[in-house]
Parts: structure tokens; sequence; C-alpha cells
């Protein structure tokens, strides 16, 4: 019994899928909601592959408790999503008025959720900042500004939310809203120096102002939440950042060099200041006068401003020093080993390729570094032309059932062998949605959607993932999968005697 127990995850291991609120949600001039940086940005020309928008994505606004039906099928523990900050202040500043549909909605799906015995799992910012932000003062460029304003909309969400929530993301992936945003110019605000795509922009200071804004306005947000919600609440608050494990093309020492200088730009930045105090010597080296320095009284404020690591990972890059890119930290990318063999199989995206030793490998990495428990908040594979699929073909995505097998395996070997702390686990995403730049031509869900009729199909990686975490995790009560109940059952199930039922016993309580 002994080995059996060794060989599985503890109990309270936490598992489910992940979203984003502007990626599935569409209703965007519905209920109030303001304007997001994304709604005009991805209207424009050329902005997104396929020429599409986010006006109804997945449309999850409306049919939010038909994704909840399929949630309770899956027999998911958790659901990670975010809340739009211009559905719940429409402007989005401090002395603008809260939008009370806006928390009405995410009210209602949180109760949903625990009702049905899934855990809520809630980032507060995931790219989508209110336009009236950005055109009031700059948004993220403005420090004195952004920070009081994000941490006002936090407690609006402290508030309203955190008698039930127990866990909170403040910020999803620093590094895309700066790089990408302020820097690439390819997200939303789309600021670069490049006028071939941006008017305005500088892309050598403004990814680096804006980075150390996301930092302050999450760790006086933690601030806020411990001094004034936690001790009532009794939750848990960090950040979650995004990074791909770096490895040397070969052992040539300048090589060796130049993978750790890719990692401090990609994951450093953020996790060095916030877990250890500090930003990494090689961009300060780097940077110099152009990397913003953190007051003394901001950095008491800032270090350890985060309960665990918030992990998003999704590949690995094998890394050669030298390239001009500076957002890379001088570090060139490839794919391609020494022998002319690709390091693994090819996702649809150019940045995506699958190797699952590089996610134990990160793994390790950021527990020796940082010693923080981790939770992988995304971790996820598009298959190669899957769009243009028959959907009963996409439905049997194996590559992506390969990736799942891969991570998983290394999941629980770095848990059960490597020692490391490993709390939860996000597969990314719950459905194919709105992926962002990439329009709706690439397709990150372990759920199909046919954006034609918005119906929900499960792919054989959902089939997969619900199976292994039900082998795989040490509990009574396993995840299953069954057909689920439909909407009208779940929209009769509220203040019934069925209210404390969850998982099996709520789908049993359904089908009586």
């Amino acid at each position: 019994m002994s080995n059996e127990v060794a060989s599985k995850l503890p109990k309270d291991f936490i598992w489910g899928f992940a979203t984003a609120s502007f990626q599935i949600e569409g209703s965007t001039n519905v209920d109030g909601r303001g304007k997001s940086i994304w709604d005009d940005f991805s209207k424009q020309p050329g902005k997104t592959l396929d020429g599409r928008d986010g006006d109804i994505a997945t449309d999850s606004y409306r049919l939010w408790k038909e994704d909840l039906a399929l949630l309770v099928q899956y027999g998911v523990k958790s659901y990670r999503f975010s809340i739009a900050w211009s559905r719940v202040i429409p402007l989005g500043g401090r002395n603008d008025p809260v939008n009370p549909k806006g928390i009405e909605f995410y009210s209602k799906l949180i109760d949903a959720l625990i009702e049905n015995g899934i855990t809520p799992f809630v980032t507060l910012y995931h790219w989508d900042l209110p336009q009236a932000l950005h055109e009031r003062y700059g948004g993220w460029l403005n420090k004195d500004e952004i920070v009081q304003d994000y941490v006002r909309y936090s407690r609006v969400c402290f508030e309203a939310f955190g008698d039930r929530v127990k866990h909170w993301l403040t910020m999803n992936e620093p590094w895309c809203i700066s790089i990408l945003g302020y820097g690439r110019g390819v997200f939303a605000p789309g600021r670069s120096s490049d006028r071939d795509r941006s008017p305005e922009g500088d892309s050598s200071t403004e990814p680096w102002i804006a980075g150390h804004s996301v930092i302050l306005s999450h760790a006086y947000a933690v601030k806020l939440y411990r001094e004034e919600f936690k001790s009532a609440q009794g939750g848990q608050i960090g950040i979650t950042l995004n990074g791909d494990w770096a490895m040397p093309y070969d052992d040539n020492p300048q090589n060796v060099e130049a993978a750790q200088h890719a990692l401090d730009f990609a994951i450093g930045w953020f996790a060095d200041p916030i877990y250890l105090g500090h930003y990494p010597e090689y961009m300060k080296q780097t940077l110099r006068d152009r990397l913003p320095e953190f007051t003394q009284e901001e950095l008491i404020v800032v270090k350890g401003s985060s309960d665990f690591y918030g992990m998003n990972t999704y590949t690995t890059n094998l890394c050669r020093a030298g390239g001009d890119d500076e957002f890379q930290g001088f570090t060139e990318y490839t794919f391609i080993r020494p022998d002319g063999t690709q390091l693994g199989t090819q996702a649809h995206c150019a940045w995506l390729q699958d190797y699952p030793q590089g996610f134990r490998d990160l793994l390790s990495y950021l527990w020796k570094r940082y010693r923080m428990p981790i939770y992988v908040t995304e971790n996820g594979f598009a298959v190669k032309d899957e769009n243009s699929k028959p959907i009963e073909q996409a439905l049997l995505d194996h590559d992506r059932v390969q990736y799942f097998k891969g991570t998983t395996s290394a999941l629980i070997g770095a848990v059960l062998e490597d020692g490391v702390d490993i709390r939860a686990y996000f597969p990314w995403s719950f459905l194919d949605n709105f992926e962002w730049a990439d329009g709706y031509t690439t397709r990150f869900g372990v759920t199909y959607v046919d954006y034609e009729t918005q119906k929900r199909y499960p792919k054989e990686s959902a089939k997969f993932l619900v199976k292994w975490f039900k082998d795989n995790i040490e509990s009574d009560e396993q995840p299953y999968y069954q057909q689920p109940p439909t909407v009208s059952q779940i929209n009769n199930f509220s203040g019934s005697p069925l209210d404390n039922l969850s998982g099996p016993a709520m789908i049993q309580g359904l089908k009586a």
C-alpha cells in the first residue's frame, strides 16, 4: 500500500483547465462592460492572422452554464479563469464607478463552480487593460497612476469574491504584457519602435518601464490582500510568470552562459525581484539606466510578494550565444540540434515543440532557485493544421495527447523523484478560443469549439488528462468522465437539496 501511495500525487493536488476572459467571453458591449485594449487592437487590419476579433470568441459570457456542465463532466478539481477588469470597472480608474452587472456575472460563476465541487482559481489580470486607462495616462507606462488603479480594482474583487475565492493570481505573464505589448508591438496596445507596425512606441525603454509597473501593481495588490483580507478570507495570492526552459546548444561555455542569460531575461526579470529582492545582474549590466530601479520602500513591498511560484511554460529552446535580440538576452533560439535533428514534434506555432524533459528540468531549476511551491498554471500544445481538419479528425489530437503524456510523466517524476513541491497543474486550454494575434487559426483547447455553432466537443486529450489524474492522484474521490448534465438540469439545481453535492454525487443527483 505504501508503494502505491508513493507513486501518486497527494490527494490535495489541484488540477483543472484554464481560460482567460477576453479569449472566451465575447459579449464585449453587453451589460455595461467597457472596452479593453484588445477590443480595438484586434479590429485593426493586420493585427490578427485571420482578421477576426474577440467580439464573440467562444460566447462564454452567454454559454457559461454549458461550460460549467462540461467542467462537471470532466470531473476537474479546479477551474482557472480571469476577470475582465473593464467588465467590473468599465473605465478602470480608482474613482470610476463599479459595474454591478459585471460583479453579478462573476459571482454567479463562482457560486456555480463551488456548488459543483470545483475550486475557482482566479486571475485578476490577463492582458485586457481597460482602454480608458491607456488613453487617460498611458496605462502600464505610468507607474504612479496604474499602481493605484490596479490596487483599487483588486480591492473591488477581494471585497466582492474573496469570501469564496481562495486562490488568486494577480497577473498573467508580465513578460508578454511588456515585450509583446510595448516592445515587439504584436499584442495590445501594439507599441513598438517599428514604424511599419506602430506609429508610437520606443522598444528600447517602454517594455522595461511597463514591466516595472506590473511588478509594483502586483506587489501592492498583494500587500493590500495580506493586510486587509487574508486573515478573514484565508486565501493565497501570487503571480504567474511565463518562461520556457533554456538548454545550452552544446557544452561550449559561451552557450551554457547564453542559456542562463535567456532565463534571466525571460524569467529572472520578474521572479528575481519578487522572490530574491533584485533584478538579475545580467539584466542590469545589459540595460543599465534603461532598467528602472525600485526605491527601498518599494523593494520591501516587492520582495516576498507571492505565496507561490505560478508557472506558465510550453516548450524548450536550444540556446546559442549571439544574436541581436535584446528581449532574449542576446541569445539565439533554435530547435535544431547540432546533429541536425529537431528537438521534438513541431506544433502549429513556430515557437513550440514538444520536449518533456525540458519541462522537468525547468521545474527543478525554479524549485532550486526560488524554493517556492509551484503551481503550473498553463501548459499546452497546438496541433499543426488542426483548424483546417474536419472536426472528426481534429478530435483525434494525437500530437497533443503525446505532449501531455510527456509533461504529466515529467510532472510526477519531478514531484516523486526530484522532490519538487508542485501543488497544481492547469493544462491550457479548456476550450479552443481567440488565440490573441493568431486569431482563431491556432487551437490549444482540449475541447474543440465549432465557431459556427459554438458547440463543444471533447478531444482525445481531454479524455487522456481526465483519466490520467484519476489514476495518479491519491484520493477516494477521483475525477471521472461521463455524459454531462443538460443545461436545464444545471439551471434547476441551484437552491435545491443538491446544493451540497459535488462531483459524482452532483451528476447522479441531476440524473435521478
